[in-house]
């Protein structure tokens, strides 16, 4: 196990690391992480949508997509970000987050933090979400990361960030702020995030008995023109949303999902898909199936039977993407 610490604060270049990390190496990888105040979107979310505008040009803070599912989630220099990159047997490919969280947990509770795993992505701490995470698989890779709420500041978390009343749809409390707290609340003894930072990397090399190390100056050049080719670019970001004829969306076991189609004389002629949920591949491809099909029930249900849905949606049925997609 490699065990990385990223000594910049760049969004862009965080996740152009991630993403050069799973794609061009081979090795197995722990890496530590800041972003400045940042916004990162999932990778099949609509970035207008989950932010809010004023609030991110009034306070510079940097949009920036990320190539996992899920939602959108708010960095400072108040939260820690970890990365998981390890080779998987294909029989290993399953949207399985404890696996990767448990020694997460084992460092927290060490200090004396009551974190456990919940829900589908979640680690909470007596019900409170501290730490959010998402996944995605390249070949025979596996990439998982996920924040971790030190010491963020909460009013900026929620400032930042469009709140989907869906989601909120069946728990009983209703606000970002009350669901969501720092780990530097619940520590026996107090620590900086520079020392939980220090702390949580000195465990795991005692995990895996290896020290920490950095990126070579060649890595750190080849992501950087990933960065600025990319990760820095508005089309990769924000993107070109066109007016859609046919929209609508629901929210499910496996996330959110919500389908915009272009539909034209009955048959549709573009499909994009946005959410939270999480996929094994692209959904791109399951959209260009649906592309040049009629827009009825009975077309796209014949669809369906010939698709593995899953690898798509993760933990989405074929009737609730038949109900999205006819309702």
């Amino acid at each position: 196990m490699r065990i990385i610490w990223l000594d910049t604060q760049s969004p862009y270049f965080n996740l152009a690391a991630e993403e050069y990390l799973l794609k061009q190496t081979d090795e197995d990888i722990f890496m530590l992480w800041q972003n400045a105040d940042s916004v990162i979107i999932g990778r099949y979310q609509n970035t207008l949508a989950e932010v809010n505008m004023e609030f991110i040009e009034s306070h510079h803070v940097t949009v920036a997509r990320r190539i996992t599912g899920g939602g959108a989630v708010f960095h400072d220099l108040g939260n820690l970000n970890f990365t998981f990159i390890q080779q998987v047997r294909p029989h290993e490919k399953e949207v399985d987050f404890q696996r990767y969280l448990t020694p997460i947990v084992g460092a927290l509770r060490s200090l004396g933090v009551p974190a456990e795993f919940s829900g589908r992505n979640d680690l909470t701490i007596e019900g409170r979400k501290i730490s959010g995470n998402a996944m995605v698989f390249h070949q025979n890779r596996v990439l998982e990361h996920g924040t971790l709420l030190f010491s963020t500041i909460p009013d900026h978390l929620v400032a930042a960030l469009k709140v989907d009343p869906a989601k909120f749809a069946d728990k009983a409390v209703k606000s970002v702020r009350s669901r969501v707290t720092n780990i530097s609340e619940h520590l026996p003894n107090p620590m900086s995030v520079t020392e939980f930072k220090d702390y949580l990397l000195q465990y795991m090399v005692e995990q895996w008995q290896t020290p920490v190390s950095t990126l070579t100056p060649e890595e750190e050049a080849r992501i950087q023109q990933m960065a600025d080719a990319k990760n820095a670019t508005w089309e990769w970001n924000f993107g070109k949303s066109p007016q859609y004829a046919y929209q609508q969306k629901m929210r499910t076991a496996g996330g959110t999902i919500e389908v915009m189609m272009d539909v034209q004389q009955g048959i549709i002629r573009d499909v994009r898909f946005f959410g939270d949920f999480f996929s094994k591949q692209d959904p791109e491809g399951f959209a260009q199936a649906l592309v040049g099909q009629p827009h009825s029930k009975a077309a796209l249900e014949s669809i369906l039977q010939t698709i593995d849905i899953s690898q798509y949606f993760n933990n989405v049925s074929q009737e609730e993407l038949l109900s999205i997609l006819s309702a």
